[in-house]
């Protein structure tokens, strides 16, 4: 993982290079204070501050007194990705903001920029060396390069094939995550979970030897702290079990283990800047595979809860496991759960790739996530828990099914299938998130992507303080 610490320093008046931004609104009053070349220059260069990310080097009265204009949105409300480009394209060195300006969440941008997967590029481009930016207080400096770290962890390990992420992969991530802070990791492993996790048994066992599902938990802090569940679904490949997809479907799902990613790098961060909570992570990891023993269309399961479940779709996975270890998570009595997956392609035709479908069972809770999704730059979208949909989840000979076969509010009936799981009146929230970007920008390549991790992150700190 990149190493963010030296790339973001507290700005003590040392020497840098300086950064004019500007916006549309506020180019030509910039332009009028500046000496005559520098207008002739943007002039000629027909830089009038209105293409987002349009930058450009304006000399000095000295080599060496270079400085740069780019063009962000909002002077006054800067994104988390306005200093990306940059972050991506200026020569090694140290920068500023000109004037009064700090970067405030634009630091996130500018590090992650400098960031890149390459484990499997044999030919690796060279480092054009660390652009470091100077802002403010130490202590946004730390939650700033946290963030970054956690970001790029969730990233690269939904980055990574398959082949190379099983679900003893994604176990030993948390032992690590374990060891370096102290916690504690208990793991509950192939047919040993039939009896106490057998919906994540029923969707792992046609796994190869080696690849067994499991069941991984995690727990760190004070003991008498408030209790925190972070769950996430770590379906390391989906291939849609009897139910298989299509080749086109079929393609980017080492991408199904991203709930777990985003569970694991929030806890993270949850440990890394120390809140004030019991944390307990919860991560089902299997592989819905096809053998012999594959779950079937029609077999009717278990579950750790004490409902039945009828099969109606082997490809409504993820709910399954997670069914099990939100149950597991609640026997606990936490005073806020939080889940992750990449749950339902429904939620991805209603609110595309960028919005993660958010819902909750606690209004306040829901509203104070969205007043921290948008402070923070990571938006997402709430969904309703429709109650007239519950029917849609009715089976004849079990206690309900996995999925509806009426092809309609996909999202929605995912998530009320997970809230048969959740204590009534335990605040619950649940992210159906893509984690995927499918075309690049700056600071956000294609690929992996944390989605809804800042946003919950900001409420937990919020929350319950550090």
């Amino acid at each position: 993982m990149t190493d963010f610490s030296p790339l973001l320093k507290a700005d003590t008046g040392q020497a840098a290079t300086t950064i004019h931004l500007v916006d549309e609104n506020s180019f030509a009053d910039w332009r009028k204070h500046q000496p005559a070349n520098i207008r002739a220059l943007v002039d000629a260069r027909r830089y009038d501050g209105k293409k987002a990310y349009a930058s450009m080097i304006l000399p000095g009265e000295k080599d060496e007194d270079w400085s740069v204009i780019s063009t962000v949105a909002n002077v006054k409300e800067l994104s988390p990705w306005c200093l990306a480009r940059l972050g991506e394209v200026l020569p090694a060195g140290s920068y500023r903001l000109a004037g009064d300006l700090t970067p405030g969440p634009a630091a996130l941008g500018w590090l992650l920029a400098q960031h890149k997967f390459d484990r499997y590029l044999t030919s690796k481009p060279e480092p054009a060396g660390p652009r470091v930016l100077l802002t403010g207080k130490a202590a946004d400096i730390d939650r700033t390069v946290a963030l970054a770290e956690a970001t790029v962890m969730v990233r690269d390990l939904v980055n990574t094939p398959a082949e190379d992420l099983g679900p003893a992969e994604i176990e030993a991530v948390i032992c690590d995550l374990g060891k370096t802070h102290g916690a504690d990791v208990t793991v509950h492993q192939g047919d040993g979970l039939a009896k106490d996790f057998p919906m994540v048994h029923a969707v792992g066992k046609a796994a190869a030897a080696g690849r067994e599902p499991r069941l991984v938990e995690l727990e760190w802090g004070n003991k008498d702290a408030p209790r925190l569940a972070i769950v996430g679904k770590g379906v390391v490949f989906d291939s849609g079990g009897l139910d298989i997809k299509a080749s086109k479907g079929m393609r980017i799902m080492k991408k199904d283990m991203g709930g777990s990613a985003h569970a694991i790098a929030l806890a993270r961060l949850v440990m890394t800047l120390k809140l004030k909570v019991r944390l307990h992570l919860v991560i089902p990891t299997v592989e819905n595979a096809i053998d012999g023993r594959a779950l079937r269309p029609g077999d009717i399961i278990a579950s750790r809860k004490g409902l039945t479940v009828e099969i109606d779709n082997t490809d409504a996975e993820g709910r399954l496991i997670l069914g099990d270890a939100l149950a597991l998570a609640g026997e606990k009595e936490p005073g806020l759960v939080i889940d992750f997956a990449t749950l339902t392609g429904a939620a991805r035709v209603a609110l595309g790739p960028d919005l993660p479908a958010m819902f909750a069972n606690d209004d306040a809770v829901a509203t104070a996530l969205e007043e921290a999704g948008t402070d923070e730059g990571d938006p997402l979208w709430r969904m309703p828990l429709w109650d007239g949909y519950d029917k849609m989840l009715a089976s004849d000979i079990a206690d309900m099914a996995n999925s509806s076969d009426s092809g309609f509010a996909g999202c929605i009936t995912a998530a009320l299938f997970l809230r048969r799981f959740v204590d009534a009146g335990t605040p619950w929230i649940h992210f159906d998130t893509f984690a995927w970007n499918p075309s690049a920008q700056p600071g956000r390549p294609k690929g992996g992507e944390a989605l809804g991790l800042r946003a919950a992150f900001a409420l937990i700190e919020e929350r319950y303080g550090r």
